[in-house]
């Protein structure tokens, strides 16, 4: 890393291994900041010279506190005005490419409409987009005026999207009217026409719905409260104001999956921009003349991460559709076709992609391919295995985890250091990740929970609607006074890498001993007949009992020597306490809409217990399958 012999000269000073490195950036973290954001060579509006004031609770730090910045500019003023700054394909292969000149020029027309319209510094401007220009167009004019970004999927139902939009009350919303999923047309024109009428019943502060004609199509904008045409937005020879905002300003709020009640809206300054940077220009290795692609959608905070590839001068690449249509092979052809340096998908992807027997490195050369990205849940060995041998050997392979609420990643990938397959390779730099056990101690190579015991840039400013900063302490803060704890159970191995084991609130019980998930589920993934699962802990004559649902690859044969044969594979390869004590079949697994596998959904439905925001789920009608199952009260 060149920020390691930068430092080095500085300090004087010579780190011996990335492990000296990084703990000397835990120890000396004011010092961290500074250097780094020196070395990305931040645009400031204004520099202070103070890195962090400090308070006596973690969540009370302030970052840079006498510095101004726009989040906008930092995206916008960094690439080659004639460099492509976005590609944009669309299922159907239909696609688009910006420049940073007209990327550019773009956001200076919407940011005038904005201005007219009243938007202004703290306003909420809300999108209803997919991964395309139309979101970052949006998002960039936005921020460039010190208001504040939040989006959803098109694909949320109505009821979903309102659960998090009428809490933060936006001034404007931007949408779409159709989108295409597997080669069909699917209008959006009902839910539209219910969020903004709804918007705009709540008082005077909503200005206008401004939709696009994502397919080209006329728009029937009959019901559709205040609305405007982006295809009509006049061209502005107005220059980009770039409001000035400080660290304690808001840019984006993102909101929680919801599936415990309404989702939580979280709200983030631009110090996740800085720490956006750290990973993707030290931990990714990303210059200016890559191309960059991760497959998300505007509902998942990875499209907020992806979109700090602007600030490195690289290109962006969005996608918007299913990857698997007509056939996995378009996608990866695409990629193939245009030299994509970094790829970034979900675990899950790569488990589809197995179980569809796909060989990439057999039909393409991805020779420009040289970083792979997968988070969303945690990558097994197996698909570490599978990676290597189907896709490309010569390939750094950097599974990532941290989530929403910090806007990236608390362990993640290393060019520099070795990768072990089912493995995260590192703590991020200036990030105090430790493993706690139950009394609060780090320990290494046990399982425990993962924290972070110092404040970071990226850490929430504050949950919305919430003063007196209760949801938010309950959230980070109830486990450990004065310690973030993340809600992991992981493991700091020998090598000094991470193992996810699943959510701290799935981890199962049996016998008093925490299990995570992920040991069987990592075992469920080599079983052929087995295409899907889901495990929880079912409270049972004051014990806790594991209950496995499987969905088969052909329905229907769940008889008892495939129950033994799973049985017998989860014992061998994991502990008697993993095996399940009953398995049974169900037709599908719960998901969020953001593709996450939601065990305390089906554990809520096992024991009894209403769930209470279904909304949250892409497919709650597979509920039903799980309640009052005679086996399991017996």
């Amino acid at each position: 890393m060149d920020i390691q012999k930068s430092i080095e000269a500085k300090e004087k000073i010579s780190f011996a291994s990335y492990e000296a490195f990084h703990t000397w950036s835990v120890d000396h973290i004011e010092l961290f900041w500074k250097y780094f954001a020196d070395f990305a060579q931040v645009r400031w509006r204004k520099k202070g010279t103070e890195v962090l004031s400090h308070s006596n609770t973690f969540w009370n730090h302030q970052w840079f506190p006498g510095s101004q910045i726009n989040f906008a500019e930092n995206l916008l003023e960094r690439g080659n005005s004639q460099s492509v700054a976005i590609h944009f394909r669309r299922e159907d292969g239909v696609s688009q490419s910006l420049t940073y000149a007209e990327l550019k020029q773009m956001v200076m027309n919407v940011s005038s409409l904005f201005k007219q319209l009243g938007v202004q510094k703290g306003d909420r401007v809300c999108g209803l987009v997919p991964n395309s220009p139309i979101a970052t167009i949006a998002m960039l004019a936005a921020t460039s005026l010190g208001a504040v970004w939040s989006s959803a999927s098109p694909d949320f139902g109505a009821k979903g999207i309102l659960d998090r939009f009428e809490q933060i009350e936006p001034k404007v919303m931007i949408t779409i009217d159709e989108y295409l999923f597997k080669g069909k047309r699917i209008s959006i024109l009902d839910k539209v026409v219910e969020v903004s009428q709804r918007l705009s019943s709540r008082g005077k502060n909503y200005k206008a719905t401004i939709i696009s004609s994502f397919l080209g199509e006329r728009i029937d904008v009959n019901g559709i409260a205040l609305p405007l045409l982006w295809e009509e937005i006049p061209q502005s020879s107005d220059a980009l104001a770039y409001e000035p905002i400080y660290f304690s300003d808001p840019v984006y709020i993102m909101f929680s999956s919801g599936t415990t009640g309404l989702p939580k809206c979280i709200v983030q300054g631009p110090g996740v921009l800085l720490n956006q940077m750290k990973e993707l220009m030290l931990h990714c290795d990303i210059k200016s003349r890559d191309r960059f692609f991760y497959y998300t959608t505007c509902g998942w905070m990875m499209w907020n991460w992806s979109q700090a590839v602007l600030s490195l001068g690289a290109t962006l690449y969005q996608f918007d559709g299913n990857p698997f249509h007509e056939t996995w092979r378009d996608l990866w052809a695409w990629l193939d076709q245009e030299q994509v340096n970094i790829f970034g998908t979900s675990a899950k992807y790569l488990s589809v992609l197995e179980g569809e027997k796909a060989k990439p490195k057999s039909e393409f050369s991805l020779s420009s391919l040289r970083l792979l990205l997968s988070t969303g849940s945690p990558l097994f060995a197996s698909g570490f295995r599978y990676v290597y041998d189907s896709i490309k050997a010569d390939l750094h392979l950097a599974s990532i985890s941290g989530g929403t609420d910090l806007n990236g990643c608390f362990v993640l990938g290393n060019p520099n250091l070795a990768v072990y397959e089912g493995e995260i390779q590192c703590a991020g730099l200036a990030m105090d990740v430790q493993i706690y056990s139950e009394s609060g101690e780090a320990i290494s190579s046990e399982k425990g929970e993962l924290v972070c015991r110092r404040p970071f840039p990226s850490m929430p400013l504050y949950f919305w609607n919430d003063p007196d900063s209760s949801k938010y302490k309950q959230a980070y803060f109830d486990r450990f006074t004065n310690i973030w704890c993340h809600g992991d159970f992981a493991e700091k191995t020998n090598q000094g890498g991470y193992i996810i084991y699943g959510r701290s609130d799935a981890t199962l019980n049996p016998g008093g001993v925490r299990i995570g998930t992920a040991d069987i589920y990592s075992v469920l993934e080599t079983i052929p007949e087995v295409k899907d699962s889901v495990i929880i802990g079912q409270d049972w004559n004051d014990d806790v009992r594991v209950v496995l649902f499987v969905k088969l690859v052909h329905p229907n044969i769940l008889d008892e020597a495939l129950k033994r044969k799973i049985q017998t594979l989860i014992r061998d390869q994991t502990s008697p306490r993993h095996v399940p004590q009953i398995i049974l079949e169900v037709p599908d697994v719960p998901y969020t809409i953001n593709g996450k596998k939601v065990e305390l959904a089906v554990k809520q439905i096992v024991q009894g217990i209403e769930v209470k925001n279904r909304n949250a789920l892409a497919n709650p009608e597979c509920l039903v399958h799980f309640a009052n199952r005679l086996e399991l009260q017996k």
